[in-house]
């Protein structure tokens, strides 16, 4: 009896020690995780599409003689701008000098001729009214004197057709642009005319304004003709839109510009149709055949929800955010993305402005865990004058239509 009184008795201590150490152990649990959260902002966006394109000249000009001759001097350097009027190209005005001088006095032999014929059909008129010569040498001396007439008027186009050739002897630059580097040195023969196998001389092309021409395919302009109901008519041949480009060394669209054209057929190999919009380029920077990303609205503004991107996940093919719900426990949405914007991500579907959502310490918030949230702070006060606001290094929205 006594020995089963001490079992016992040992049994009871080791329960109460067990009890102890479960108690200390359910003390020692750590706290739910702190994780911050925020609501998602509202703001309104436009969604954007960019497309590859390249710069090509307003107007691009082959300079070339309207008259074969021996190229005499060159008036201009390599690459320089010139403007319309000025004096580009030389050739031997001598020959076309003395054809000048030759059909001036062919010229003044046939108003000779003219002024002799006229006094001479004077003189016929009153004789013929005497009855002094017969009708028919009247007639002659008639006839006498249009042919005349007819031959002053020939000389006259003569003269005037030496007188383009010799202007034609200068070549002066039809609109006003770069010029490229000369094909032809001075001593060379250069053929001119109107045929197919004349000289060429130089090219000279517009740069300020230039143009840009890019394609979109047959969806994006369905969409454009929809969207043209709102006010935004991307798609009207006469423009007017308002698209801002970046080159490839540039990280913002910062080139803004105004569509001006849309072609009016698709075409049928590749299923695109063809745009053009018009840029400013007072430093030569934008050259032709240059590449570059043009940004075309692709909707009309909208309220739309913006969450961090920093703030999004992704399982699989399916971008998802942590929320918190009124237990403070974490839950996964998933959701559908849409432009980015600077450093906020449009959100389509799967979120609601009341919504907690989890902007830090999301490795922290696993599903269906307990967490202890604080709210995030409030955005920064507006700087004073004369510094930066923190908004205004925000990028314009990317391409809504090529999100994720």
């Amino acid at each position: 009896m006594r020995s089963f009184s001490a079992r016992f008795a040992a049994i009871l201590f080791a329960l109460a020690i067990a009890s102890c150490s479960e108690g200390k152990q359910q003390a020692a649990a750590p706290p739910p995780p702190q994780v911050t959260i925020d609501h998602p902002t509202q703001r309104t966006v436009i969604d954007y599409d960019e497309y590859v394109g390249r710069f090509v000249p307003i107007e691009s000009v082959e300079v070339r003689s309207r008259v074969s001759g021996y190229l005499d001097s060159v008036h201009f350097t390599d690459g320089q701008i010139v403007n319309q009027g000025d004096l580009l190209f030389t050739i031997d005005k001598r020959p076309f000098q003395t054809a000048l001088d030759q059909a001036k006095a062919t010229l003044a032999q046939a108003r000779a001729n003219l002024a002799f014929a006229q006094s001479d059909l004077g003189r016929a008129q009153q004789l013929v009214r005497d009855r002094t010569i017969t009708e028919q040498t009247f007639d002659q001396r008639t006839q006498a004197k249009r042919v005349a007439e007819a031959a002053v008027a020939a000389q006259e186009a003569a003269v005037r057709q030496a007188n383009l050739d010799l202007e034609f002897t200068e070549l002066r630059a039809p609109v006003t642009g770069r010029i490229g580097d000369r094909r032809v040195s001075p001593g060379n023969l250069v053929t001119g005319g109107t045929g197919g196998n004349t000289t060429l001389l130089a090219t000279i092309v517009t740069y300020d304004p230039i143009r840009f021409e890019f394609t979109f395919d047959e969806a994006s302009y369905l969409r454009y003709q929809r969207l043209a109901k709102t006010g935004s008519d991307v798609t009207n041949p006469s423009g007017g839109v308002d698209v801002t480009l970046k080159l490839l060394d540039e990280d913002s669209f910062q080139h803004a510009g105004r569509m001006d054209f849309v072609d009016n057929v698709i075409d049928r190999a590749t299923g695109t149709i063809r745009g053009r919009a018009v840029f400013s380029n007072p430093t030569g920077v934008l050259t032709p055949g240059m590449f570059a990303r043009i940004r075309v609205p692709g909707s009309s503004a909208y309220e739309a929800l913006l969450v961090p991107e920093v703030a999004i996940g992704t399982e699989q093919t399916r971008k998802f955010v942590s929320v918190v719900d009124a237990d403070n426990v974490v839950h996964q949405k998933y959701v559908k993305l849409g432009e980015a914007v600077g450093d906020l991500r449009v959100i389509r579907e799967g979120l609601t402005p009341s919504d907690r959502l989890v902007t830090k310490g999301l490795v922290k918030a696993r599903p269906g865990q307990k967490v202890k949230p604080l709210e995030a702070p409030p955005p920064q006060a507006s700087p004073p004058p004369g510094q930066a606001s923190p908004q205004a290094a925000v990028a314009p929205p990317a391409s809504g239509s090529k999100a994720d």
